[in-house]
């Protein structure tokens, strides 16, 4: 009796009922979505925001401590103590090695070019590195200074006498790409060719870029690293990291386990700094706590969406079956009259309401598939990776939803008095 009156009200009301599926659809289709994009957006947020530069600089101890020490930059600088380029292939050899997206040495130096001190660069444009492990690594500041404005060509790490020059020193000396320098480093001249004029938008401009094999020759160092830009993806710090970043040595040995075992931009450098000799691995402050608080901000947005969503949602289900109790008021006031108890009635309203949001859940949480591919190839030219997880939480929002939109209705139907509503009142 109970299942033949659910299922004759499902088909009376059917208009209702649609109504009802859909604006649970809709809910759960949202919810579906975003809960899918947030879990998903850290690493695509990550590899965008990767495509603006390093969030760790790699130095030999002592310059590090002489920077540390005077308060100066060590970019540009010329220091006795070098990196051993050697060991830049053990950067992808640690625990988080598929973290470590690019990265890219540098070796400065200083050359007299038309009787001025100009600084030199050499680095890898896009290098192809073979590792002990038998893999391959292809890397570079072709990939990690996309933002660069570049008029001709860039460099390959093959052509040994091209080079790229900054827009500062281009314009001070009328260079254009295909024209030849000549530059002197002691008793070393090189006659290098323009390949390209770069506006980087910092004191890069003021430099000229060579491959890291030139700049060595130049300086009669060769093997020697000036420092290693390495751009990872990471995890937002909280308290652990920050506490490990000032002493790792004051972890606990299950904090240590934790910490190590997270990609935390602190861990990483860590890491870094145990594979190469005498090194400091610094995280650039203000690239990690700005990949954070970004996250955190697209993940808040996206949660608010979702609960606002899921209001509308309650608020739609709300008025709909208050106005179908109302519509039945006759029909629940005569059961009540044959001795149908507030729970029972209370019971049958709500089932039909459940097997009404079942269904509507189930095509919201298809469609909110739909919906996060469509949100990850149009934002992040990717798709998004479908969590099993998502399934049980949309259930529970769904069910919470439902019974929250529907709680009104059933005040109503508590209230009604059967010879009242019989008697037309």
């Amino acid at each position: 009796m109970f299942w033949r009156m659910v299922r004759g009200t499902l088909f009376r009301q059917k208009t209702k009922m649609i109504m009802i599926a859909v604006t649970i659809a809709l809910g759960a289709s949202l919810a579906t979505a975003m809960i899918n994009v947030m879990f998903d957006v850290g690493d695509k947020v990550n590899r965008e925001l990767k495509t603006y530069g390093a969030n760790i600089t790699v130095l030999p101890k002592e310059a590090s401590l002489i920077s540390d020490l005077y308060d100066v930059e060590d970019g540009g600088e010329e220091t006795s103590h070098y990196l051993k380029e050697e060991e830049l292939g053990n950067i992808k050899t640690i625990f988080w090695a598929y973290n470590i997206v690019d990265y890219a040495p540098y070796f400065n130096t200083n050359v007299t070019f038309n009787g001025k001190e100009t600084p030199v660069t050499g680095t890898w444009f896009d290098y192809t590195l073979d590792l002990a492990t038998g893999e391959s690594v292809t890397t570079g500041i072709t990939r990690m200074k996309t933002w660069w404005d570049v008029e001709g060509a860039w460099l390959t790490d093959d052509d040994t006498d091209g080079a790229m020059v900054g827009s500062a020193v281009a314009a001070r000396e009328s260079l254009n790409a295909g024209d030849e320098i000549e530059v002197s480093s002691g008793n070393v001249n090189r006659k290098l060719t323009v390949k390209a004029v770069f506006n980087s938008g910092d004191e890069s401009d003021d430099a000229i870029f060579v491959p890291l094999k030139t700049a060595q020759e130049l300086a009669g160092k060769e093997g020697a690293v000036s420092s290693i830009d390495v751009s990872a993806l990471t995890t937002p710090d909280n308290e652990l990291s920050r506490k490990a970043a000032k002493n790792p040595d004051s972890l606990s040995v299950k904090e240590m386990e934790t910490w190590y075992c997270t990609a935390y931009v602190s861990s990483i450098a860590y890491q870094i700094e145990e594979v190469m000799t005498d090194c400091v691995a610094k995280a650039v402050r203000q690239v990690a706590e700005s990949e954070g608080a970004i996250l955190d901000k697209t993940q808040l947005l996206m949660l608010l969406i979702t609960i606002l969503s899921l209001v509308g949602s309650a608020l739609g289900i709300s008025n709909l079956v208050t106005a179908s109790v109302m519509e039945r008021s006759r029909e629940i006031g005569l059961i009540k009259a044959l001795g149908g108890k507030n729970g029972a009635v209370s019971w049958l309203v709500l089932t039909e309401i459940l097997l009404t949001a079942l269904a509507g859940g189930i095509a919201g949480y298809f469609a909110g598939i739909g919906f996060a591919q469509i949100i990850g190839h149009t934002v992040f030219g990717s798709a998004i990776s479908i969590k099993p997880m998502v399934i049980p939480m949309v259930a529970v929002l769904v069910f919470a939803v439902t019974i929250t939109g529907s709680l009104p209705s059933i005040r109503l139907l508590l209230r009604l008095k059967p010879a009242e509503v019989l008697h037309g009142r």
